[in-house]
């Protein structure tokens, strides 16, 4: 058991997108995520991940749905996020264009810091340590 619980948090901006997310990572789909740097300097966000972080992911309404443990942490300029990146998030086509849209329009509207195109990304990678039980 890790000294102190792990962070507990959704996906996303919005119970439906926390839902749609999850289900990539319960599925296998999506072993990677992105964020804004600047968004951890806001209060109450959780800490900048590091190798071996341990977090709980909620679903939409917030229950605890899996353990995530960190395996890789990139800090790199939106315009350099590589295409292996995009394709290990699991969204849309999976493509970097793909990515570069929905993650632009993602930090435009939810994003205190907004959005610019050599903003600092962090590329987290992750795997699933213990998902949830199906529901009965």
């Amino acid at each position: 058991m890790p000294a102190d619980p792990p962070e507990a948090w959704a996906f996303g901006a919005t119970p439906e997108h926390a839902d749609g997310l999850l289900a990539l990572v319960l599925d296998g789909t999506k072993t990677a995520t992105a964020s804004s740097l600047a968004d951890y300097d806001e209060p109450d966000s959780e800490p900048l991940p590091v190798v071996g972080l341990l977090s709980v992911i909620l679903d939409g309404a917030g229950a605890p749905r899996a353990v995530l443990e960190v395996t890789g942490v990139d800090v790199v300029p939106f315009d350099e996020v590589t295409a292996v990146h995009a394709h290990a998030e699991g969204e849309g086509d999976r493509s970097l264009a793909a990515w570069r849209e929905i993650h632009e329009r993602f930090w435009r509207d939810y994003s205190a810091a907004g959005f610019a195109p050599d903003m600092p990304v962090v590329c987290e990678r992750f795997r699933v340590v213990h998902p949830a039980r199906p529901e009965s």
